[in-house]
């Protein structure tokens, strides 16, 4: 049966709710009432092949018929600036401008600075029109300079209103870059009717007004950078070269307002540097922290130069928030137990229709009065958010070829095409060609939910079922308290287990889990591709995950030069490898290559029969495949895999205790792992291409097991969970769990 799985949508307010804590749902849809039915998930594959789709319905005060309306998404970032009339063009004249980096000049205007409304055809601005030809619009009036601005080159943009002549002179300035020479471009024109230049709206940087409804249209695709206003008739090179910083006991003559986008890069503020203090604020969360028209190329850290990075990068498809109107508020029971829940979303009419149903995730972690178990799995929402609608499928002209199958569209993938406002993933591009660096769980993400795309998450709950079916106790939490509490989070457990695809981790994350292990917690590591990219939750934005992609890895967009470090938190982002900090130092393990084709198995080395790994294998044989079967992949080596690197920082005491067997072609090394293209840098003769198994005591009695495949959990079920995955993940488990503190050997 074909799902229609988009007839309703929704998110909650907040990704992860302690139980006895409330969490609020927002919902939309063209039908004018839904179902509700709360569900703890237990396996979220529906895939008939696998485990089984397995839940529990809960009894809650949200089952039942609920009115839903239809709501909109807005993406699209710009600046709003408050000003009371303050930047209401008055006096003798006014001019105003500011340096733009346009990425993007197409399908129709761009607002670059002012108030002018759309709906009412009042107030002032300076735009692009869909050439990009510099358009000054004074009320209905439409002034357009016969020259074009181009596409990802500096130039200077302004205009003058002279009320005193009565006329108005629009500018573009192109400085001199490189081999070209520097040009200006202005004319006059008459301005006879000035009547209509203030629409008692907001002033907007990167957008108009679409209405008085806080709706805003045209936004600016490109950089912004010093805009400025001037209550005096200057020239555009007078404006452009205008002094506006502050100096103590003298203010600048005639300026209204002078915003500085390099004060406050890590915040959503904008800072006006004037007397007049005509503070903003950002809204759908546009990036900063990039280089600007000053930007020398000697510092790539903005901390170190923010004049340097005095931009803001807008974009008419960023979105952050849908700002949707809540339909109800859950408010969790105490007793619930955690893990991860759903909403299912039904029609409430009484004429069946088995195939509408609808999702919103979220997960329940451990409140004021939960009796905590000894083990808890630390969910990915990071890495959830970073894959968050992801669009690959649709725009990457590779795709077929990396996956080395033919294109297959699911009807998300195709509702995702018919609505992009609904916002990508970070693997994807924003339509100026730019990458996304933010991923929010403030609007529906299709790609976190059963009956969507099944990796990651979906992945991640055969673990859980097989946690389940074993009758091991369990907690979950998910990365986002690993961030905001580290180490406490993990405090109260013995051991603690990371699922799948634990790809995308914090500075917070990475050093919790490090003190938690040294202080003798267990980690059983369970995925593959793990803690790779370094990334951040922006501390201005707490539900948007932020990345930056650096130059190297395995990546679809690449970041511009000078653009690594988190706008949010000023630290690198790009590879946990190039901070020093590579997963082999936590778990011995790291990344290695992907795999296209077959999947395939472990073979045992000689390391697994150390006495101290013997608890590993017990009910095996020696010379036994490991993981030749596999739910979907076939194999327990697959996908992404991982391997032990002493050089990157696998601790000399580490015991490889299997490897992989049987790569193809197919399996590839990611672009960190070589240095020049050679021949044989395939799993055939690449001896770097595998995926190794590792185990290795911390101290304070302390252990870590590192599975270093992300099909390895996918093998958990195999023969109704009898197979030699299952029995070697249950006596670490199990020995994890075993309050006998490990012994650190000596040569450690």
């Amino acid at each position: 049966m074909i799902y229609k799985t988009n007839e309703y949508l929704g998110y909650p307010d907040r990704i992860s709710v302690p139980a006895g804590e409330t969490v609020k749902f927002q919902l939309s849809s063209k039908r004018d009432a839904v179902k509700v039915e709360v569900m703890r998930l237990r396996c979220g594959d529906v895939d008939v092949n696998g485990p089984g789709f397995k839940y529990d319905l809960m009894n809650s005060t949200i089952d039942g018929v609920h009115t839903c309306l239809d709501q909109e998404i807005r993406p699209g970032s710009c600046a709003v600036i408050p000003h009371g009339g303050a930047l209401v063009p008055s006096g003798t004249a006014w001019s105003f401008g500011c340096y733009i980096y346009p990425t993007r000049i197409a399908d129709n205007a761009r607002g670059i600075m002012g108030s002018w409304c759309e709906s009412t055809a009042e107030g002032y601005a300076l735009e692009l029109d869909v050439e990009g030809h510099p358009v000054l619009r004074t009320g209905s009036l439409s002034l357009t300079l016969d020259v074009k601005a181009r596409e990802r080159v500096w130039s200077f943009i302004s205009a003058t209103l002279d009320f005193a002549k009565k006329t108005a002179t629009l500018s573009l300035i192109v400085p001199a870059d490189g081999t070209r020479p520097a040009v200006a471009h202005a004319e006059t024109f008459d301005l006879s009717d000035m009547s209509a230049l203030d629409s008692g709206l907001d002033f907007l940087i990167a957008a108009h007004h679409l209405d008085g409804a806080k709706r805003y249209t045209a936004h600016f695709d490109g950089k912004i950078e010093a805009p400025r206003v001037v209550s005096l008739a200057l020239s555009a090179e007078a404006l452009r070269v205008y002094d506006c910083q502050p100096r103590t006991g003298s203010a600048a003559p005639g300026l209204v307002a002078s915003w500085d986008f390099g004060e406050g890069i890590t915040s959503l503020d904008v800072k006006d540097l004037s007397a007049n203090c005509l503070h903003g604020r950002l809204h759908q969360l546009p990036r900063r922290g990039v280089t600007g028209f000053f930007w020398s190329g000697a510092v790539h850290d903005f901390r170190l130069a923010p004049r340097e990075y005095a931009a803001i990068h807008f974009h008419n498809d960023d979105i952050y928030d849908c700002q949707w109107q809540a339909t109800f508020s859950l408010d969790v029971p105490e007793e619930w137990r955690t893990g991860v829940y759903a909403l299912r979303l039904t029609p409430a009419g009484d004429e069946p229709e088995p195939d509408c149903e609808s999702y919103v995730t979220f997960f329940v972690t451990p409140g004021e009065k939960t009796k905590r178990a000894d083990l808890v799995v630390v969910l990915s929402v990071a890495t959830y958010l970073a894959y968050a609608n992801s669009a690959l499928r649709l725009y990457q002209v590779h795709f077929e070829t990396l996956m080395e199958h033919v294109l297959w569209l699911p009807l998300d993938d195709v509702y995702m095409q018919e609505h992009p406002q609904i916002g990508q993933s970070t693997y994807d591009s924003h339509v100026d060609g730019s990458g996304r660096a933010y991923s929010s769980w403030l609007r529906p993400v299709l790609s976190m939910r059963p009956r969507g795309y099944w990796f990651n998450l979906i992945n991640d709950t055969h673990i859980l079922d097989w946690l389940e079916e074993k009758g091991i106790a369990y907690d979950v939490i998910t990365d986002v308290e690993l961030d905001r509490e580290g180490a406490r989070a993990l405090k109260p457990y013995r051991a603690m287990m990371t699922p799948t695809h634990a790809e995308y981790y914090s500075f917070n994350m990475m050093n919790g889990i490090m003190e938690y292990q040294n202080a003798g917690g267990r980690h059983v590591s369970m995925g593959g591709n793990a803690f790779y990219w370094r990334c951040g939750f922006h501390p201005a934005a707490p539900a948007a995950l932020e990345v930056r992609r650096g130059m190297a890895g395995t990546r679809t967009w690449e970041s511009e030069p000078g653009e690594v470090h988190l706008a949010g938190t000023g630290e690198p982002g790009a590879l946990w490898r190039h901070s020093g900090f590579a997963p082999q130092k936590l778990v011995g393990t790291g990344f290695s290559a992907m795999i296209n084709d077959t999947c395939t198995y472990y073979v045992r080395m000689p390391d697994s029969e150390d006495p101290r790994a013997a608890f590993i294998f017990e009910g095996t044989g020696r010379y036994e495949k490991f993981g030749d079967f596999g739910f979907r992949y076939g194999g327990a080596v697959g996908s992404e895999i991982d391997r032990l690197d002493y050089e990157l920082g696998t601790p000399r005491h580490a015991l490889l205790l299997a490897t992989s067997e049987g790569l193809g072609a197919g399996a590839l090394p990611t672009p960190e792992e070589f240095r020049t293209m050679v021949d044989g840098l395939d799993g055939t003769q690449n001896a770097l291409v595998r995926a190794d198994m590792v185990f290795f005591e911390t101290a304070n009695g302390g252990a870590v097991f590192a599975s270093g495949s992300i099909t390895f959990g996918m093998s958990l079920g195999y023969n109704n969970y009898d197979n030699n995955i299952s029995a070697i993940t249950l006596n670490v488990v199990k020995r994890f769990l075993d309050p006998e503190p490990f012994v650190l050997p000596s040569l450690a």
